[in-house]
């Protein structure tokens, strides 16, 4: 598996001294990690008001020798045509964020993605009163079809955190999500089943979420010829995966590659430079044994551990 190292930021050193407690010490590492956790979660209540609405697609230009009246919508559109040497630069990328969430969550991770080229970026909101993951996937399967007929490409890539993950999981290999989707790259997604905050389980959604729930096991089903090359992003500090290692794809039909993130928790991941590059290069990537090689940055730093 792959390891992302991941730099201390200069604000984690003037955290205050904490009082000696009776008990296990606690390591730097997780103290860090969950002085980055408030951190984050601080600035992304700021956010979160303004991804509350869904998000509105753009008109998309249509080149002049294409406006004639006369010429009809294909079943599968061509759209504008890709431009040479880019074909990642033309494939959508569409971001779905986790539970009780909105899109508010990507805003720089998207802006990561868009500095690199990426021209179709689009997010998804799904009511946090949805009480089936698999209504949730059905409705991502009406928008990724909505962005191909829009942009004009035939596949698109998803970016999930969480249970955003989840759902094009279950989108790509129970709905044959996998004719559209080149690489699904997931953030902390509970692919094996999650046993935290057992009193959000009054939610049927969380109660999906459940190691060995009906629809983990669903999951679990063969999925022969599967297309779609997945890309897991976990952290041993996560402390919303439990254990830890849920968040790895683990299944004998499935091209999945598992990368290891340190020193960050579950609200980091779709913030964090260092893992937004590493996403980046995933969805660059053509190939998942090139992106097993080569996706690791090289920050210059030793990973924290």
């Amino acid at each position: 598996m792959q390891e992302v190292g991941v730099k201390v930021l200069p604000f984690l050193s003037l955290r205050p001294r904490l009082p000696r407690l009776p008990g296990p010490r606690l390591s730097t590492a997780l103290l860090g990690a969950t002085v980055l956790e408030l951190v984050v979660l601080t600035g992304h209540l700021a956010a979160y008001p303004f991804g509350l609405t869904q998000e509105r697609a753009p008109q998309e230009r249509v080149p002049q020798e294409r406006r004639t009246p006369e010429r009809r919508t294909p079943d599968l559109p061509q759209g504008p045509p890709t431009l040479p040497g880019s074909p990642a630069a033309e494939r959508p990328v569409v971001l779905l964020h986790g539970f009780i969430d909105n899109r508010s969550v990507f805003v720089l991770l998207r802006r990561a993605l868009a500095r690199h080229g990426r021209r179709h970026l689009a997010s998804l909101n799904y009511s946090p009163l949805t009480r089936d993951l698999r209504t949730a996937a059905e409705l991502l399967g009406r928008h990724v079809e909505e962005i191909c007929a829009r942009t004009g490409q035939r596949e698109v890539d998803i970016v999930g955190h969480s249970l955003g993950g989840l759902i094009a999981r279950y989108y790509v290999q129970r709905l044959g999500g996998d004719y559209r989707v080149r690489t699904l790259v997931t953030l902390g997604t509970p692919h094996g089943g999650t046993a935290v905050a057992p009193g959000a389980g009054l939610h049927p959604i969380v109660r999906q979420m459940r190691g060995r729930s009906p629809l983990i096991e669903e999951l679990r089903l063969p999925a022969p010829g599967c297309r779609t090359r997945f890309v897991s992003f976990w952290s041993e500090l996560d402390q919303v995966m439990v254990p830890v290692g849920t968040a790895c794809v683990d299944h004998p039909d499935l091209d999945a590659v598992n990368v290891r993130v340190t020193g960050i928790g579950h609200l980091a991941l779709p913030v964090h430079p260092a893992v937004a590059a590493a996403v980046r290069e995933a969805l660059e990537s053509q190939e998942s044994q090139e992106f097993r090689e080569d996706t690791a940055p090289s920050t210059g730093t030793p990973s924290v551990a």
